[in-house]
């Protein structure tokens, strides 16, 4: 997919990510199938991290800076660090989707960028910015399939049904 395809699937993402999220019922928001899984907060929580110290920084990183050393991220540690589900659902909600228009904005402002220009990542070796960029869509696609997964689950915790009808999840 090219670069030109990917940000107008970026953009059609922030829509997708704010129909699937807003107006949410509080037990909706905090619901875990097991301990072991993320609930919609903390899916959103972290979107918001990745969109701007992830992806956005990382993708301008490789068009501007490559040869700089890479700032260190660790987003594994970021739900404890952060506290993610003492967050409000909402405020975090709109900062998300005011930060995916910003990218949006910034990746359209790029006159002429190089995205076969990388920066070498300490363990994963060349990041391109073209790399970086499919994989922020891709990002997005994982959590949005994440997003009707719980939803999905939810339905059939409060149901009770049995939701084979429906298709083979």
């Amino acid at each position: 997919m090219e670069h030109d395809t990917i940000i107008p699937e970026l953009q059609r993402n922030k829509h997708v990510f704010e129909s699937l999220l807003k107006e949410l019922s509080e037990e909706l928001i905090t619901w875990k199938k097991n301990e072991s899984t993320w609930c919609l907060l903390e899916i959103i929580c972290h979107l918001l991290d990745e969109e701007v110290e992830d992806f956005r920084a990382r993708t301008r990183h490789a068009l501007e800076t490559p040869d700089l050393p890479l700032k260190p991220i660790h987003p594994g540690e970021w739900p404890e660090e952060r506290a993610y589900l003492a967050q409000n659902y909402e405020e975090v909600l709109n900062k998300f989707l005011f930060e995916r228009q910003v990218s949006i904005e910034w990746l359209k402002s790029l006159e002429q960028p190089k995205w076969k220009q990388a920066f070498q990542h300490p363990t994963l070796g060349a990041q391109s910015a073209e790399h970086l960029l499919a994989n922020w869509l891709a990002h997005d696609y994982h959590h949005i399939r994440q997003i009707n997964a719980i939803k999905r689950d939810y339905l059939k915790f409060k149901s009770g049904d049995d939701l084979t009808y429906a298709g083979i999840w």
